[in-house]
Formats: C-alpha cells, sequence, structure tokens
C-alpha cells in the first residue's frame, strides 16, 4: 500500500514544527541557555515574539524576513532549517514508507529522527565549533530504542555500531594526542560517532568515518589553504553519515562487487 499524500504533508508539517525547535537548539544549546524559557524573541530588539509570527516559514515570508517590532531583519537560517526539516520527515515517510507497514513506518521515523539530528550537529559545529550532548547522547538513545523495531538482530546491530563508532573514534583520538601532543579528536565527535553506529551499524560507522574523512580532505583543505580556516569534522562526518543511511547498503555492495568480481 501507498503511502497516502496527506501522510507526506503531515510529515512535513511536523518536521517544520521541529524545524522550528531545532533553531532553538542551534542556538541556545551552545550557551547552556534554556530551550524552554524564554519563550522566542527578536535577536536584534529582545522582544518576545507572538505565536501568530512564529509560523514555521508562513511567518517569515509574511513579515517579509523583518521582526514586526523593531523592522530589523531576521536570519534566513530560520526559515531554512524549517524547510530542510520538513523536506527531511516529507522524504522519510515517502521514500520509506512504502509499502506502508510497521516496519517501514519504524524505517521513515529512524530517517527522519536521524536527519534531524544530523542537521542539528553539522550546524551547531559549523557556527559554535561544538557538539552538544544533547544530539549525540540524546540521538544514541534514540538510535537504541528505534532499533527494537528490528528485534533481536536490530538491537545487536545498533549496539554494536555504537560501540564500534565509540571505539574507533576514541583511538584515535588517544594515539593522536600521543602522536602530536595535543588534542587529534573532540569529544563531541566521539560521542557523534557512537550515536551514527547505533543508527547504521557497525560497517555504517567504518563507511561513515571514510566517507567524511574523503569529504574533509577534499573540502577542508583547499578552504584551509586559502582562507586558513578551521572547519569542523563534524560537518563531514554528518554529510557522510547521511549519505550511508540513504545509500551505505548499496555503496558497500558495489565495493564488493569491485573487490571480488
Amino acid at each position: 500500500m501507498l503511502v497516502e499524500p496527506y501522510v507526506i504533508a503531515f510529515a512535513a508539517i511536523l518536521g517544520a514544527l521541529l524545524g522550528s525547535f531545532l533553531n532553538v537548539l542551534i542556538l541556545r544549546l551552545p550557551k547552556d541557555e534554556s530551550v524552554v524559557f524564554p519563550g522566542s524573541k527578536c535577536p536584534k530588539c529582545q522582544n518576545p515574539i507572538a505565536w501568530y509570527d512564529n509560523v514555521p516559514v508562513v511567518s517569515w515570508v509574511i513579515l517579509l524576513g523583518r521582526c514586526r517590532n523593531c523592522k530589523k531583519p531576521i536570519s534566513g537560517q530560520y526559515p531554512l532549517i524549517e524547510l530542510i526539516v520538513a523536506d527531511i520527515w516529507g522524504f522519510s515517510a515517502w521514500y520509506y514508507g512504502t509499502p506502508f507497514t510497521a516496519a517501514s513506518a519504524a524505517m521513515a521515523v529512524s530517517a527522519a529522527i536521524f536527519g534531524t539530528i544530523l542537521l542539528g550537529i553539522a550546524i551547531t559545529d559549523a557556527r559554535h565549533y561544538i557538539i552538544p550532548d544533547e544530539f549525540t547522547l540524546g540521538g544514541l538513545v534514540f538510535g537504541l530504542l528505534l532499533s527494537l523495531a528490528g528485534g533481536v538482530a536490530g538491537v545487536v546491530d545498533a549496539v554494536v555500531g555504537a560501540a564500534v563508532g565509540f571505539g574507533l573514534l576514541y583511538l584515535v583520538a588517544v594515539l593522536g594526542e600521543k602522536a602530536f601532543g595535543k588534542e587529534a579528536m573532540g569529544g563531541g565527535d566521539i560521542k557523534m560517532m557512537a550515536m551514527v553506529g547505533a543508527f547504521v551499524g557497525w560497517k555504517g560507522v567504518l563507511l561513515t568515518i571514510f566517507g567524511g574523512s574523503l569529504l574533509g580532505t577534499l573540502i577542508f583543505v583547499p578552504i584551509h589553504l586559502k582562507q586558513k580556516r578551521l572547519v569542523p569534522f563534524g560537518i563531514f562526518l554528518a554529510a557522510a553519515a547521511a549519505i550511508v543511511f540513504v545509500a551505505g547498503d548499496a555503496i558497500i555492495d558495489w565495493y564488493w562487487g569491485l573487490v571480488v568480481g
């Protein structure tokens, strides 16, 4: 049975609402501020934002990207994150939810939550050079709980994946610090890979680390040479993890096909 269009629409609307909350997490978690109180306020004039001016995407468009009170511009990051998360949830419902079964629904929810967390990690790391525990440890809990839908095999895969993800990055951190005399891997990256492993398993962890390193080399090196600017590794790990979740099995099968035959 195909997923009904209204289910996809509902998922997208839910995603937009979660995207609005994700904006709050991205801005407040690095500052150790409450994500509940106070309510949303204009970053320029600090006036509270009324609920009707806080409808995801719609309010920003109606207000032409400006605060109703001070008329100062409001960052386009807000509607952009809301739109991206809406797309993540709508796509997950459409792509993983057909044919509609309990297993496919669990897969769709897993994809949507994982994608949302990865986006939060990437943006927060890019803005603040930090990966909050709320994303990594909270995501780890979500990954392990969602693995229950796969039965014993799913739980084992998630637990082993989390252990391998944590262990590999921790080993890199220890060896790197001994070799270079300084921190070689941030604690946030280590905990992040434990979370990633809970969603993609140990094979996905290996592929994510390889893909993140490859993306980091191709993108970071030119930027660093040109601008002398540090680009956080968590961004590349997040991008690689998203690719692995969607196409990891196909990539692994393709690789083994080259090796074996």
